[in-house]
């Protein structure tokens, strides 16, 4: 009799990377369309013109770009905090916890004015990336990246060259996989760009949806799992 293998946990499911993705993807979208054409979900820019500017010694705009790279510092913080023993016990689900976290941010930067500054919004979606980037680092028995997709892309062109010229089966699964990821990411990308465009500010509310949507199947899998217990558990025949 041939064993199936246990699905994943929800936290590093592939239906759950597919869904961080498109946020990763929209919530870049959303903040270079709307809030001056930066990117808020990967600090590897601001930190490189952060020491171009501070090498002609434009210390001002430098500076600009310190509060950002301070958000995403913050957020792993959060995210570590809500795994350490101590503040588990009293969460008991910090993964799910971390998706709360994001949709109450998400929440308000939806309710920021269009006038207000540029940097507030870009600081709280950069505490946001990197609340999801430290809580979901798993895609299945990978390492991945749901806010940025150079990672996964080397990963899916790794995976597909295996699978070709090794005809490794474990390969071509993880390929499609990381394929499905970034596919998504482009997905939440375009949408992102389209419903800023058309909505506004208050687009970023879609991704609070999608987390929704994550956190939904974190309750789905729980009562699954559920009545599979309760399918497997022996009768009493007695009586």
């Amino acid at each position: 009799m041939v064993s199936v293998p246990e699905p994943p946990p929800t936290s590093e499911s592939v239906r759950l990377g597919v869904l961080l993705a498109m946020v990763g993807g929209a919530l870049d979208a959303y903040t270079f369309v709307s809030r001056g054409g930066v990117f808020a979900c990967a600090q590897t820019a601001n930190v490189v013109l952060l020491g171009i500017e501070a090498a002609h010694r434009q210390w001002w705009q430098a500076l600009h770009h310190v509060p950002p790279i301070l958000a995403f510092v913050a957020g792993v913080l959060a995210a570590e905090t809500l795994k350490h023993p101590r503040v588990a016990h009293v969460v008991r689900r910090p993964t799910r916890a971390a998706l709360g976290l994001e949709i109450v941010v998400l929440a308000g930067v939806g309710l920021v004015p269009v006038g207000a500054p540029d940097m507030l919004v870009t600081v709280l979606i950069a505490f946001t990336a990197s609340v999801q980037i430290t809580a979901f680092r798993k895609l299945v028995d990978t390492a991945y990246n749901s806010t940025m997709t150079t990672g996964n892309l080397r990963t899916a062109t790794q995976s597909a060259y295996e699978a070709f010229v090794g005809h490794d089966r474990e390969a071509a699964r993880r390929g499609r996989q990381f394929t499905a990821v970034i596919v998504a990411f482009m997905a939440g990308a375009l949408g992102g760009a389209v419903l800023t465009t058309t909505v506004g500010v208050r687009a970023v509310w879609a991704a609070a949806v999608l987390l929704s949507c994550g956190l939904a199947l974190f309750v789905h899998d729980e009562r699954m799992a559920r009545r599979k217990r309760v399918a497997a558990a022996p009768t009493d025949g007695s009586g």
